[in-house]
């Protein structure tokens, strides 16, 4: 009778503190059958919008230059202010092109992007809806300004130039029939609005850009509880919710990791020790919070992901907060070939807010090529209210490029092939939109809504992988949390407890 095998895997010291134990699923391959893996994926997914706007060039008139005659300084600062509907305002740079003659190459480039859900689709197209135009459309507004961007003694800075307004009918592009579809609602040369020009011009300034929507479906999952607290994950669909995967949180005691703390010690030295001395053992102790983790197990019991703590989150030496200079970290790793194997690297830490504002909790994650090696890329890298929290973001849609059509160009619009931005992207498969997640602030309940891409999907895995990245930047609020403040049972190790 055969049983099943459990291979231990030791991680290198540099990424992770403590071993670990990956009991495979089927002692024949290691590993489930793809088909068995993706059953969860039985709903469809639900529909989301993307409008992309880019491709920005203006061309001021002669007597409007803000250089002297006969010169046009096309390092002349002008910007633009996008908005769609009630939404948070974008702003770019936009670019100047000469009326005489065709640019010398000025990159076409994503300038905003927005997000919409079916709920906010049907909002828009409803006749009652504060959002709807005619009933049954949107209002994309793209004013131009002149100067610098910024405020000067709380006065926004900038001269407006003129604004345009694009009318769209997003819910064209979700067809009936399940058929998306992109649409492009404006692409070419366009006249500011004359109502709002600078006075003494002779004609109007002229604004290029492109206008497209693309449909981005995605799969949407949501915590059934607080990630410390070991919740199911359902995937939702309109108001179809079902269970896929279950967490398991887990805190271990500091004597499990204290052999793993003196390997890393004694390879670092006493000046790079990972835990500073902070006096008294017991300061030391309570000036740490580590051994954290999150495992992800599909229906049937088997992990499918795993989230850990590899760095202690640390109080810096006299404060009481987790430094940017050193921060703690977790560990992304998905079964491959029975074992488990790193797939991304979090790292966390609080930011100091400013005079009127509170601190933020600061995060990077990165993408691991070869553990082995440390080649890794630089995925998302931002920072979040520590008050209000936020959503967590992995966007590569002006990293990775999003191909746009553009009509035909007239002589001096602006060259290129239609792309929003033309990088070299080492992992083609991460494009795009890729996955959000919500995160709460301190002391408040938070569940985490967590959005994955379509294409970002083929397996059960892949999904869970995302779901572990969820719950470890939940988890990084409350082990960013200062360390006068006393964190909720769940999430004190043993040692603590006692």
């Amino acid at each position: 009778m055969s049983t099943t095998p459990t291979i231990a895997v030791t991680l290198p010291p540099s990424l992770l503190f403590h071993s670990f134990t990956y009991k495979s699923p089927n002692a024949t391959t290691g590993l489930k059958d793809l088909s068995e893996l993706s059953r969860f994926i039985d709903m469809d997914p639900c529909p989301f919008v993307r409008v992309l706007v880019g491709n920005l060039a203006l061309k001021i008139p002669v007597a409007t230059r803000p250089a002297g005659v006969g010169v046009h300084n096309s390092s002349f600062p002008c910007f633009a202010k996008i908005r769609l509907d009630k939404s948070s305002c974008q702003t770019s740079a936009v670019p100047l092109v000469s009326p005489e003659e065709p640019p010398s190459t000025p990159s076409s480039s994503l300038a905003a992007h927005f997000n919409l859900s079916k709920a906010d689709l049907d909002r828009i197209s409803s006749k009652s809806s504060i959002f709807a135009v005619n009933g049954a459309g949107s209002r994309l507004s793209v004013a131009v300004y002149t100067g610098r961007r910024g405020t000067t003694c709380g006065v926004a800075s900038g001269r407006l130039l003129g604004e345009v307004t694009v009318t769209l009918d997003l819910k064209s592009t979700i067809a009936e029939g399940g058929e998306n579809r992109a649409v492009v609602f404006h692409s070419g040369w366009v006249e500011l609005s004359k109502k709002n020009a600078r006075k003494g011009s002779s004609s109007p300034a002229q604004l290029y850009l492109t206008v497209r929507a693309d449909p981005d479906p995605r799969f949407v999952f949501e915590f059934d509880g607080e990630p410390e607290c070991s919740p199911q994950v359902f995937q939702v669909q309109g108001n179809i919710r079902q269970p896929v995967f279950t967490c398991k949180f887990c805190c271990r005691s500091a004597g499990d990791l204290n052999s793993s703390a003196r390997l890393m010690n004694s390879q670092r030295g006493s000046s790079g020790r990972c835990f500073p001395s902070f006096g008294s053992e017991r300061d030391r102790t309570v000036k740490e919070r580590k051994g954290w983790s999150v495992t992800v197990h599909d229906l049937s019991g088997s992990p499918v992901a795993l989230a850990s703590m590899a760095t202690p989150f640390v109080a810096s030496p006299g404060t009481d907060k987790v430094s940017r200079s050193n921060p703690g970290a977790w560990l992304l790793l998905r079964p491959g070939d029975g074992t488990w194997k790193p797939w991304g690297r979090l790292e966390a830490w609080r930011e100091r807010g400013g005079a009127n504002s509170s601190d933020g909790l600061g995060y990077r994650f990165e993408l691991l090529a070869e553990a082995a090696t440390g080649a890794a890329i630089n995925l998302a890298e931002s920072n979040l209210s520590a008050t209000k929290g936020g959503k967590f973001n992995i966007d590569l849609t002006s990293a990775a490029g999003t191909p746009l059509s553009r009509s035909t160009s007239p002589g001096c619009s602006p060259r290129g092939s239609g792309d929003f931005g033309h990088a070299i992207w080492p992992f083609s498969s991460y494009r795009g939109f890729v996955m959000s997640s919500t995160v709460a602030g301190e002391g408040r309940i938070g569940r985490p809504t967590v959005e994955v891409s379509v294409q970002h999907v083929v397996c059960a895995e892949d999904a869970a992988a995302f779901v572990a990245l969820a719950a470890a930047i939940d988890l990084s609020m409350n082990a960013c949390r200062l360390f006068s403040h006393k964190l909720r049972r769940e999430l004190s190790s043993p040692d603590l407890l006692r």
